[in-house]
């Protein structure tokens, strides 16, 4: 899931049918899709080895993907560690097919949940790394406020956070046809840089990584890892 590539209207209501028009516009253009952001996989790729270098490599990692998509590159990444343990959750009925797919020899490792990021719920520090790449800009931005604070208590102390954001404060802002899909309306929203960062500090995570980079669809984003701290 990533940013605008085209005109976007700053501020028209959220609609009330959200989540639903998401889930349809990315399980219709989802092989579009999964092409399109193979250029984003060197960023990825990137910020998920800043990731490991934090981790432990013999301890058993339980890690929550918020928006996996179809598992390529970066949760394939994940599992090829075999003390990683993956939990995935995505809108797209489609994009989790194909994950299942594509991931079919971690089946023993891997476990995917579909439907809204906001229904999800788990017990209190049930995770060593919650993370989301181009998927929490697809909330409102009060759910990203609300989202935090729910990681952080699913964090066990220590956890880790990684999720990238809109660099630019964008209250609303939705496409009718992105990436030229006829079925690509599309839906994003964030606080910009500073405000992001507050939000994650705010709900109790230090941050040990923020980094501004331009997208390749000359969008800048930003890209946060933190800390939760210890209780």
């Amino acid at each position: 899931m990533t940013g605008p590539t085209g005109s976007t209207q700053p501020n028209p209501a959220v609609p009330s049918d959200l989540k639903n028009r998401l889930k349809d516009s990315y399980d219709a253009i989802a092989l579009h899709y999964n092409n399109f952001t193979r250029q984003h996989d060197p960023i990825r790729l990137h910020y998920l080895g800043q990731l490991l270098s934090h981790l432990d490599s013999k301890d058993k990692t339980d890690i929550l993907e918020l928006g996996c998509g179809a598992g390529i590159p970066g949760t394939k990444l994940l599992l090829e560690h075999a003390n990683i343990h993956v939990t995935g959750n995505d809108l797209s009925t489609t994009q989790l097919q194909l994950a299942k797919q594509n991931l079919a020899e971690f089946s023993d490792r891997l476990k995917f949940l579909e439907g809204d990021m906001m229904d999800l719920s788990f017990a209190e520090k049930s995770f060593d790394v919650v993370m989301g790449f181009y998927s929490v800009i697809h909330l409102p931005r009060d759910e990203q406020v609300e989202l935090l604070k729910r990681i952080v208590r699913w964090l066990k102390p220590g956890g880790l956070f990684l999720a990238n954001f809109s660099a630019e404060e964008m209250p609303v802002a939705f496409e009718e046809k992105w990436l030229d899909q006829e079925k690509g309306w599309m839906f994003w929203s964030g606080w910009g840089a500073e405000g992001s960062c507050k939000m994650v500090e705010e709900a109790g995570l230090e941050i040990l990584i923020r980094e501004i980079k331009e997208d390749v669809v000359d969008a800048n984003f930003l890209w946060v890892l933190g800390r939760k701290r210890e209780a």
